[in-house]
């Protein structure tokens, strides 16, 4: 294997959620390996502005406003991206929400709100292009982003950990139905992150908060929003060619204690 089996050069790919956060970052990863990216998400400004971001460093980006909790408007998602571009070779589900709040305490609506954005809303992208990945009859890479709440348990966060967990195993089902058509569909579960999540700005960043995560993390800190562009290019390239249905924490080693 050399270097050029992670050059998306002449890819396509959607990223949901790229109007901030681990979402922006991993975009302008993606257009630096060469990808054209879709720049998704509800709020127009921000995508508006990472789009702007890779063009400015020499990319090739548009941005598309989105509801992922909305099946047709993830249909057309896709549909515009292939007007705009010809095809769709990666999606890159990120958006999401967290929501702190003892299991006892949870209300329904609560509830709802989470699997809806979080579950619902990645099944219906994963949807709407594994859809038009097996009209184009050459496969496809879509990449989850779910969390390592999803393999070990926080006090808390018991709606979020349970919609990454059905997440992980959405990848997991759809890397089965669809291998037969060379989509391949892997998650990357990130721990502890610089960059909070929204809904849990409030909790996130407290001196308790960091000395645990040192204390209980092989390699003792946080992970920068950077980190995961590295994965992110790795799932979407032919450099993983032979690799789907894997669920890939990046947390510093997190969840192997």
């Amino acid at each position: 294997m050399t270097t050029s089996s992670f050059d998306l050069t002449g890819k396509v790919a959607i990223v949901t959620g790229a109007g901030r956060g681990l979402g922006e970052t991993m975009a302008m990863g993606l257009a630096g390996a060469g990808a054209q990216v879709v720049c998704a998400a509800r709020t127009i400004s921000e995508i508006q502005a990472t789009a702007e971001t890779i063009t400015v460093n020499g990319g090739h980006a548009m941005a598309h406003p989105f509801d992922a909790t909305d099946q047709s408007s993830c249909r057309d998602l896709i549909a515009v991206t292939c007007e705009q571009f010809g095809q769709i070779d990666v999606m890159l589900v990120n958006h999401g929400i967290g929501h702190a709040c003892p299991a006892e305490d949870l209300t329904e609506k609560e509830w709802r709100r989470m699997m809806d954005i979080n579950l619902t809303g990645c099944f219906n992208c994963a949807q709407a292009v594994g859809q038009r990945m097996i009209q184009q009859d050459h496969g496809g890479s879509i990449i989850l982003v779910s969390s390592n709440a999803s393999i070990v348990a926080y006090k808390g966060l018991t709606s979020y950990a349970v919609s990454k967990a059905g997440v992980d195993q959405l990848c997991r089902q759809l890397a089965l139905e669809w291998g037969k058509y060379n989509i391949r569909v892997n998650t990357i579960n990130p721990g502890y992150m610089t960059h909070a999540m929204r809904g849990s700005e409030d909790r996130y960043h407290t001196p308790d908060l960091d000395q645990m995560i040192a204390e209980v993390t092989p390699l003792p800190r946080r992970g920068a929003p950077e980190e995961l562009v590295g994965p992110a290019i790795f799932l979407a390239s032919d450099a993983s060619s032979f690799i789907t249905g894997h669920i890939m924490p990046v947390d510093g080693g997190y969840t192997i204690l």
